[in-house]
């Protein structure tokens, strides 16, 4: 495979392609994945490092990651799909957008950016990086759990904190620090939200205050045709806090990209 695939396609999705955030893995689409009303094939990989997945030898890169997914789907038999992410996912997915155009029938944003880290948040991401293979543990992260989720979250679901916390105590310190280093050095792909040749839906929980509903209102006004949904009481993780609502987002999405299928045109008869 090209490392860059600028290939376009006008066939129909084949398949939902759902990437995680960070610090987890494919677990977190477990309720979202209940929730949806398709009919097409779902795919949730674990993106490199995490989960079940090995860590790529070289330098990390979303680029990297991205170019697993395409192969992955395409290896599935799909040459159209549906792609959702949530935070590092929604890195992810815009990465495909851009390296594999063709691949991408609509995109879902979820509690994420399309902007760049700042410095300050680069030399942190470095620095936790560094800290989770010196320490070969993944407890420099387990502080993250308080920010992913919000307090309503956690009120009506007690549980959800100690679920995060398991999920994340069991991935790998080196695909913890893997990913870190990739979300570091990936670019604003603000350009390609705005060249994205598809429906677009940009979803962000309500109390996220990771990226919050500015960053979200920056994505929807930068595509062409997306929709803006706010999940009521959801923090950063709101496919994991609010399946329903997201699923029911993803859902128009699927609907809105069948719909924008250009038809083929009618063979006349003789």
């Amino acid at each position: 495979m090209n490392d860059t695939d600028t290939s376009s396609s006008t066939g129909p999705a084949t398949a939902l392609v759902l990437l995680h955030g960070f610090p987890l893995d494919h677990r977190m689409w477990d309720d979202l994945t209940g929730s949806l009303a398709t009919d097409l094939q779902v795919l949730a990989p674990d993106l490199p490092g995490l989960g079940g997945a090995a860590v790529p030898d070289g330098e990390p890169s979303v680029d990297r990651s991205a170019d697993e997914v395409a192969a992955l789907v395409e290896a599935a038999g799909h040459e159209r799909v549906v792609v959702a992410g949530l935070s590092m996912g929604g890195y992810v997915a815009l990465a495909l957008a851009e390296r594999h155009p063709g691949l991408v029938a609509g995109l879902a944003l979820v509690d994420t950016k399309s902007t760049a880290d700042e410095e300050a948040a680069r030399a942190n991401r470095e620095r936790v990086a560094d800290e989770v293979e010196s320490s070969g543990s993944v407890e420099a992260v387990l502080g993250m759990v308080g920010s992913l989720l919000s307090d309503e979250s956690v009120r009506e679901r007690p549980d959800l904190p100690s679920i995060v916390t398991g999920w994340i105590r069991e991935q790998q310190p080196a695909g913890i620090a893997w990913s870190q280093r990739a979300m570091a050095t990936r670019p604003d792909r603000s350009d390609v939200l705005a060249d994205v040749d598809g429906p677009v839906v940009v979803v962000v929980g309500e109390d996220d205050t990771i990226t919050p509903l500015a960053v979200a209102q920056h994505m929807a006004s930068t595509a062409p045709d997306a929709e803006l949904v706010t999940v009521p009481g959801a923090g950063h993780l709101s496919a994991l806090e609010a399946p329903g609502p997201v699923a029911a987002a993803l859902d128009r999405l699927l609907r809105r990209a069948a719909e924008a299928t250009p038809q083929s045109p009618e063979t006349p008869t003789s």
